[in-house]
């Protein structure tokens, strides 16, 4: 596999969910992985959309879902979605018992209203 710029494959993910929402017992809807450093971040249909958060902060473009049985890329600087990187350091998604919105005790009632479109 070519070596892309911004892919570090060895970088190990920083946990199984949203590295910040944790750190205030928020909830995400989907998950991203920082293909340079690990960084775990909620999507943007999440309601603090810290993977893109983590883009703006450290310059690093790319992500890779976090979700089970998705290996898709995304390019925050190109708005491009791409297939085919390196395999990355496992895990490569969360454990398919984690509920999808998550935590799911910290899921209000209305989290459907609450997600970005």
């Amino acid at each position: 596999m070519t070596e892309i710029a911004g892919i570090d494959p060895s970088a190990a993910p920083s946990g199984t969910g949203c590295l910040e929402c944790e750190e205030v017992h928020g909830w995400w809807f989907h998950l991203r992985r920082c293909a340079q450093c690990g960084h775990i971040g909620c999507c943007d249909s999440s309601p603090a959309q810290h993977a893109t958060a983590h883009w703006r902060a450290t310059g690093h473009p790319l992500v890779q879902s976090f979700e089970p049985g998705e290996d898709w890329f995304w390019n925050y600087a190109t708005n491009a979605l791409f297939q085919g990187g390196p395999a990355l350091t496992p895990p490569t998604e969360h454990p398919p018992t984690q509920p999808v919105p998550g935590p799911s005790e910290r899921v209000p009632r209305d989290w459907t209203s609450r997600l970005h479109s």
